[in-house]
């Protein structure tokens, strides 16, 4: 269910500062996003499935505190992200 090794690296030179930036709040959101509109296709077919339910609620409010995180420390970085990602209704 988890991004494969080269999904993780594309998003990682995508929005990382470097190849080995893992940690960055920014990087966090990208890889949480993907999981998040992975694991929403597998709820799509399994209705009943409320162990990834949870799991989902608990991501999304995972990448909203680091949305949050990132919106305090740079505005103009923060819109960017969310327009490239396509969330927040933007």
């Amino acid at each position: 269910m988890g991004l494969t090794r080269t999904q993780k690296e594309e998003l990682i030179k995508e929005y990382g500062q470097n190849e080995t930036d893992t940690g960055s709040a920014t990087v966090q959101v990208a890889m949480l996003t993907e999981r998040i509109k992975e694991l929403t296709g597998h709820l799509n077919t399994h209705k009943k499935d409320f162990s990834s339910q949870r799991g989902l609620r608990k991501m999304v409010g995972q990448r909203r505190r680091l949305l949050k995180y990132i919106k305090q420390q740079n505005l103009a970085a923060y819109k960017e992200l969310i327009q490239h990602l396509g969330i927040r209704g933007v």
